[in-house]
Formats: C-alpha cells, sequence, structure tokens
C-alpha cells in the first residue's frame, strides 16, 4: 500500500489504490477527500485539479482564519450554522479543524441552542442530506435503505424520530439536524472518526398540524404512526443494525416520554445502546452536583433535590442522583426520599391518581403543593432542577427562597434551547444574592455581580456521551450500562479545578473537553474490561491506545 494508500484508508475506512482515486471534479466535490485551495501543486498535477482551483496555495490554518472571519461576518446564529454545515458538505477536515480549534465559540452555533431552532427551520435552510431517512413508507425494507450508506464500517449511530426536539416538541423529519449534531460532537469532542458516525431519522409522520400545513416539510405529511405499527419499524430497524454493524453504539435521542422509556428497558439488555436525554443528562448533572458540592463543603446525602419537570431528563438525573447516595451507603428507600418532582399538577405525591411508574417510585407522602414556589417552601430542597421547558419557572421568589434557606442553593436551569431556560445566569445571581452555584443547559455569559465575576456553568451532555462513545468503541463493548455514566460522571468532576470553582463554574472549559472525553473513554472502557463486556483484546497501556484512536482534523498527502 502506498503513502497515499494508507492516509487515505486511516481517514475513510476505504482502501483506495491510485487508480481508483477520484480525480478533477469528483474530488473536489467529495467533502472527505477535498482540500479546497490547500491542494499542493504535486497534487493538483497527479489529481487532475490544475484550472479547477485558483492558483494560489493555501495552508489549513489560513483556510480556517478565512472560515473565522466569514462566520463572524455573519449576524444571525441561523446564517452561521447554515454557512458551517455547507463547510461540512464541502470539506470535512477543514470543518472539523476549525470547530475543535475554535469550541467555546462555535459549539453554540453547531448545537444548542442554535441548533434547536435549525430544526424548527430545517426544511427551509436544507441544503444536502447527511444521514439516513427511514419512514414508515419503507415498512419491510429498512436493511436495503441502510446499505445505501455509504461508509460500512459504523460505530455510532444516533437516531431520533423527532417528537420530542430538546424542549421545542414534535418537529417530525426537522428532527435531522439533532443526530447530526450530536455525531459532529462525537468526532469534535472526542475524537471519533467521521466516517465511523451514522445520523438516522425514523420519519413516523408528525403530529404538528404547523409543520403538516408547511410545503417546505421535509417528512411524510400524516398522523404519527403509533402502537404495533411504530414498535415494528423500530424493531426492523434495530435487528437491520445488528446485522449490517455488529459493533455499531445506538443513541436514542430525542424520542418523547411514552417511547423513550420503554425503548430504554426493551433494548438497554438486548443491544449495545442508550438514551442520552436519560443517561447522558442524568450524568452530566451528578458531575455538576459532585462539583457543587466542593463548593458547599457538603455530602451527597445531605442533598434534598426538587425537581421541576418529571419526563425522562428529570427522571434519569433522580436515578443517577439516587445510584450516587446508595454509593455511599444510603438505602435506595432513603435515597429515593430524597428527590420531589413537581409536575403540570404539581408535587407528586403518594396516593395521586394517574402517576406512571417511573413518577410513583417518587411520590411520598406529603400534603399537596401546587405550585413550585410553595413546593419549595414545604420542602427547602438544598437543589432545584430546572428540566421542564418552561422558561422563566424559577421565578424571583423561588430564588430568593432558596436564599433563604441555605447559604448555598444549587440552581440547576438545564431546559433548551436558551429560551426555554428556567431562569437565566443574572436572575440565579442576583436573587440569591451571589450566593447561587448555577449551571445551564445552553450557554450564558459570565455575569457581574457586585464587584466579582461569575462564569456560569453548562450543563452539557457533550461533557458526557462522546467520552462514554469513545470508551464503548474502543473496548467493543456489547452493553452500555448504567454504571459507566455514573463512572462517567465521577471522572468529569474530578476534572473541574479548584480555578473553575472559584469563578463559580461547575464544569471544565468547554476547550479542554477532548481531555476530559479521554478521560471518560478511558474509565468507561475500564469498566467494560472489568465487567466482561468488552470484545477487544485489552491494551497493555489503555489511556495510549484510546488516544492514538481519537480523529486529528489534518490534511493527508496524496502524493
Amino acid at each position: 500500500m502506498t503513502v497515499f494508500e494508507n492516509a487515505l484508508s486511516t481517514h475513510t475506512g476505504i482502501a483506495l489504490s491510485v487508480e481508483e482515486l477520484p480525480t478533477g471534479c469528483a474530488i473536489i466535490n467529495n467533502p472527505r477527500l477535498n482540500k479546497g485551495m490547500a491542494f499542493t501543486l504535486e497534487e493538483r498535477d497527479v489529481l487532475n485539479l490544475r484550472g479547477l482551483l485558483p492558483p494560489r496555495i493555501y495552508a489549513q490554518d489560513d483556510q480556517m482564519q478565512r472560515i473565522l472571519r466569514r462566520v463572524r461576518d455573519l449576524a444571525s446564529p441561523l446564517d452561521q450554522f447554515v454557512y458551517l454545515m455547507a463547510l461540512h458538505n464541502r470539506n470535512e477536515t477543514l470543518f472539523y479543524r476549525t470547530i475543535i480549534e475554535n469550541l467555546e465559540e462555535l459549539m453554540p452555533i453547531i448545537y444548542t441552542p442554535t441548533v434547536g431552532y435549525a430544526c424548527q427551520k430545517y426544511g427551509h435552510i436544507f441544503q444536502d442530506p447527511q444521514g439516513i431517512y427511514l419512514s414508515a413508507a419503507d415498512k419491510g425494507d429498512i436493511k436495503n435503505l441502510l446499505q445505501n450508506w455509504p461508509i460500512k464500517d459504523v460505530r455510532v449511530i444516533v437516531v431520533t424520530d423527532g417528537e420530542r426536539i430538546l424542549g421545542l416538541g414534535d418537529l417530525g423529519a426537522f428532527g435531522m439536524g439533532i443526530p447530526v449534531g450530536k455525531l459532529s460532537l462525537y468526532t469534535a469532542c472526542a475524537g471519533v472518526l467521521p466516517d465511523h458516525c451514522l445520523p438516522v431519522l425514523l420519519d413516523v409522520g408528525t403530529n404538528n398540524q404547523k409543520l403538516l400545513d408547511d410545503p417546505f416539510y421535509t417528512g411524510l405529511p400524516q398522523a404519527r404512526l403509533t402502537g404495533e405499527a411504530y414498535d415494528a419499524l423500530v424493531e426492523e430497524f434495530i435487528q437491520a443494525v445488528q446485522a449490517l454493524y455488529p459493533h455499531a453504539l445506538v443513541q436514542f435521542e430525542d424520542f418523547a416520554n411514552h417511547n423513550a422509556f420503554r425503548m430504554l428497558e426493551k433494548y438497554q439488555d438486548r443491544i449495545c445502546s442508550f438514551n442520552d436525554d436519560i443517561q447522558g443528562t442524568g450524568s452530566v448533572a451528578l458531575a455538576g452536583l459532585y462539583a457543587a458540592l466542593r463548593i458547599s463543603r457538603k455530602s451527597i446525602a445531605e442533598q434534598k433535590v426538587l425537581f421541576m419537570g418529571a419526563g425522562e431528563a428529570g427522571m434519569g438525573i433522580a436515578h443517577m442522583i439516587c445510584t450516587a447516595m446508595i454509593a455511599e451507603g444510603m438505602s435506595e428507600t432513603e435515597a429515593l426520599k430524597r428527590c420531589w418532582f413537581v409536575d403540570s399538577r404539581g408535587l407528586v405525591i403518594a396516593g395521586r391518581d394517574g402517576l406512571n411508574k417511573h413518577k410513583a417510585l417518587y411520590a411520598h407522602e406529603h400534603p399537596p403543593a401546587e405550585s413550585f414556589l410553595q413546593a419549595v417552601h414545604d420542602l427547602k430542597p438544598t437543589a432545584i432542577i430546572g428540566v421542564s421547558g418552561q422558561a422563566g419557572s424559577f421565578t424571583s421568589e423561588v430564588l430568593e427562597a432558596m436564599a433563604t434557606y441555605h447559604e448555598r442553593p444549587v440552581i440547576f436551569a438545564l431546559s433548551n434551547p436558551t429560551s426555554k431556560a428556567e431562569c437565566t445566569a443574572e436572575q440565579a445571581y442576583k436573587h440569591t444574592e451571589g450566593r447561587a452555584i448555577f449551571a445551564s443547559g445552553s450557554p450564558f455569559a459570565p455575569v457581574d455581580y457586585k464587584g466579582r465575576q461569575f462564569v456560569p456553568g453548562q450543563g452539557n451532555n457533550a461533557y458526557i456521551f462522546p467520552g462514554v462513545g469513545l470508551g464503548v468503541i474502543a473496548a467493543q463493548s456489547t452493553r452500555v450500562t448504567d454504571q459507566m455514566f455514573f463512572i462517567a460522571a465521577k471522572t468529569l468532576s474530578e476534572q473541574v479545578s479548584e480555578t473553575d470553582l472559584e469563578k463559580g463554574r461547575i464544569y471544565p472549559a468547554l476547550s479542554s473537553i477532548r481531555a476530559v472525553s479521554l478521560q471518560i473513554a478511558v474509565a468507561v472502557a475500564q469498566l467494560a474490561y472489568e465487567q466482561g463486556l468488552a470484545s477487544a483484546a485489552k491494551p497493555d497501556d489503555l489511556l495510549a491506545d484510546i488516544q492514538q484512536r481519537m480523529y486529528e482534523p489534518h490534511y493527508r498527502s496524496y502524493v
């Protein structure tokens, strides 16, 4: 194999001989091979590119600076999103180089909060398909459709049916922006090879009438498939994945509560899979709580947590907090009693009718409380966690009450996008006299309050799922366990420095996320070996082995 063939196969997973190499416009139009004006004179000669490119040659660094200047010149985050997605579809290597080296600036554009608005407009800004669309009309043919994907060594799949996109609800086929965005973070934040990633949209219709009336809606213009027909389509998809991609991790993303819990229970012990909204959110929130306890000087056993919202995110966080409490010696019964929920009907309490089995676990004996504020006064929680999608539900009265009952109240406003946050960072600090330990789901700018600058932490799942996925891929784990997310949370919390804590930040800077993901991947892979789930031979140096697997977006030489 020539130097070129080796470089190409390393990047794409496809070994091509020089004779098979695309040339001319074909290579320029291949985003995985294209280098734009970075092709050297020698490459231009060999690849028949002379005359097809302007004569000047630019280094990748120069190309990146041009991209950054253009992004910064665009006033609208949506326009910035569209521009960066166009770059991804034109020059994948340059896209990832630009994202990785400017993650704090660009992640809010390619993911939360901008991706939510992009999904709402997805059919209006659509340029090129970036994944596989499997619709209800394709029943019986799912495996054949998956075989149309050009890369055969798929290791991680993010799949959604678009029914509960962030806090925005049913966006149907417009939800494809989420798998695409999540997988770009797998690569940017943890170095998972782009060619190992497959975004999938299960188009089962939508119940969003606004979309059904939209002439630019890209999905099936019909009501959502439900019941046995829905389950049969998901099952056919899972079986096709197992047949075609036996080493693939399946991440369920943004399914509605009624399907999310069912599918997690159905597939977690059968295939290598997890639900990021339940397990990933639980893990990142627990990591933030662990870091917050370093500020408050309290233990996990002393915490009482009140949730605003009782969906999959809240349940996932509560489960992870209970796991942590049990690990510290608390009984399961006592741990459950430390977590309380407020939903649309008020405080979740024992004896209330209509509770599903997940809410029933946290339905404790207590008089009714119709409002979140009343629940705060009654329970005096040490932490409140917002996962409701109800903007502004952490009112000034709620925040002031928390500050009255606790010296360092924990305030997590985790709903995405920013417009759905239960409170802003500024509100949290202002109404607690600067004593809140605050985190949010989407980013907030630093806040100056009474001569001190606070840097709010962002409890973004991107701190967790890419590292977990990298560890699972490296060990070729046959399953993803709850214990992996628990160890990921502990590992993440250990990466928070004292300097971070002094600024009020309970998560590491995003600029360090690849190093953080590496540590999480090592911990997860080690656990896979200990649990007997790894099918890959264990290397002598696990950290070095995983580190050398991480994708670095630099151009390869083609001559």
